[in-house]
């Protein structure tokens, strides 16, 4: 991958648990179209992406998105990303609806005819006046993947897509990330997931290895 043909760099990143190196001098470059950050139950793909994120400080090291580099230009940097982490409950007070609202003004691309879309491929219509506390597993990774692709933004973070979906919704969305990746070649989409989904065209496999 040539430098013109990336998005992010990560340059000697270093990231440790207590008790438990996660990082140490790793680097990588992400180009546009779907990458995808591959690893076992513990080998740091969920910490990669909150890193990435800007969710979680690194000890060491530097991400730079579009030249930007996160520690000198914090929000320019975050302003390029999308993450929602769908383990938090931050969103539990808002109703879908009301939460999908206030996004347009944070993405400038945000695209609303690929977000009604989504709505309508993975059956999200009845959701939509509901509280986030109110829906299941599989219904909340549903509605934030369809902002997270609706939102047009440079780097783009899915962790585990795939969790509490059924069939029907994991072939939408095989489906949704090769049509995305088609129509905005720009974009840097980033999941997490232990093995590739089939119908997706990776752009690249970053493999992690299983911690020690």
């Amino acid at each position: 991958m040539n430098e013109e043909a990336t998005v992010l760099q990560v340059q000697g990143l270093g990231f440790s648990h207590p008790q438990q190196p996660v990082f140490a001098g790793w680097s990588a470059r992400v180009g546009p179209g779907t990458t995808l950050v591959q690893g076992g139950e513990s080998s740091g793909k969920t910490t990669l992406v909150r890193l990435l994120a800007g969710a979680l400080a690194p000890a060491q090291g530097q991400l730079v998105l579009n030249g930007t580099a996160l520690a000198q230009a914090p929000e320019a940097y975050l302003r390029q990303v999308f993450w929602m982490d769908p383990r938090s409950d931050a969103l539990d007070a808002l109703t879908v609806r009301a939460w999908l609202q206030t996004l347009p003004a944070q993405h400038a691309a945000w695209d609303a005819a690929a977000l009604a879309a989504h709505v309508q491929g993975w059956g999200l219509e009845e959701h939509l006046d509901k509280g986030f506390y109110m829906l299941s597993t599989g219904s909340k990774r549903k509605v934030l993947m369809a902002a997270a692709l609706a939102s047009g933004a440079p780097l783009t973070l899915i962790d585990e897509p795939v969790a509490g979906l059924d069939h029907g919704s994991v072939r939408y969305l095989c489906q949704a990330l090769a049509a995305t990746s088609a129509a905005q070649p720009g974009r840097a989409i980033v999941v997490a997931h232990y093995e590739p989904l089939a119908g997706v065209p990776w752009r690249a496999v970053i493999e992690l290895p299983e911690l020690g």
